[in-house]
């Protein structure tokens, strides 16, 4: 079942779009779809997957992300894709500052899908940042990181869709403790980089995959494989 909910600068019932959308609630002008398995799925997994994007921050954190929310639902998985909109312009003007709102705008649309059980949270390309931003202090059962910065410091120089800056000031790097399971994908040659430069990469607990494009079946059937390692 497919249900569509965005949030607006007040609460407010949402408008039904059609047949397969319920009504939700709207807040700062993100919006989330909230996909639940079909009847005709295999089983139901009680663990939630959380697809974070924020497409007017950085066009490539949503690249491939419906495709792969849309067949994990298939399989059984209560799938939660989020796309963030922006902060006013002083909160986006400090990187941490900016960190924390998205991270208040993940925190809100869990809360409103009622969602019942720590998840895993999947980030893409600078998506990754608000995906470690909110499992450092919100519980969770895994991360997947597609295609990560090498680091903070990497994302310093590089222009956000509108063409400002990613990230406006310095953003300390992530500290949490990897005690959970972690999966960091990328292409060959982007993953000699992020060995050499991640340090979640770099950490032998860590499952790393290299694929030949992230939206292809060998990176569907990857983490199909790896959840289901993970018995969720």
């Amino acid at each position: 079942m497919l249900r569509l909910h965005t949030i607006a600068n007040c609460y407010r019932p949402g408008k039904i779009q059609h047949g397969f959308a319920r009504e939700g609630l709207v807040r700062f002008g993100s919006s989330y779809i909230l996909r639940s398995p079909p009847k005709t799925a295999p089983r139901e997994s009680p663990t939630p997957l959380i697809f974070v994007s924020a497409k007017s921050w950085d066009v490539d954190s949503g690249r491939g992300m419906d495709l792969i929310s849309s067949m994990l639902a298939e399989t059984g998985f209560t799938c939660l894709q989020t796309d963030l909109g922006l902060p006013d312009p002083q909160t986006r003007s400090n990187s941490t500052s900016m960190m924390n709102w998205f991270e208040g705008e993940l925190r809100s649309a869990v809360r409103l899908s009622m969602i019942p059980f720590p998840p895993i949270i999947f980030g893409r390309s600078a998506g990754c940042l608000i995906a470690q931003t909110y499992i450092s202090s919100n519980p969770a059962t895994g991360l997947v990181l597609l295609s990560p910065p090498a680091n903070n410091t990497e994302l310093g120089s590089v222009q956000a869709h509108d063409n400002s800056p990613i990230l406006p000031t310095p953003l300390g790097e992530f500290d949490f403790e990897p005690y959970f399971p972690i999966m960091v994908m990328a292409t060959s040659e982007r993953m000699k980089v992020l060995k050499g430069l991640n340090r979640l990469a770099k950490n032998p607990e860590v499952d790393k995959f290299t694929v030949n494009t992230l939206e292809g079946q060998q990176a569907y059937s990857d983490i199909q494989n790896w959840l289901d390692k993970l018995g969720v």
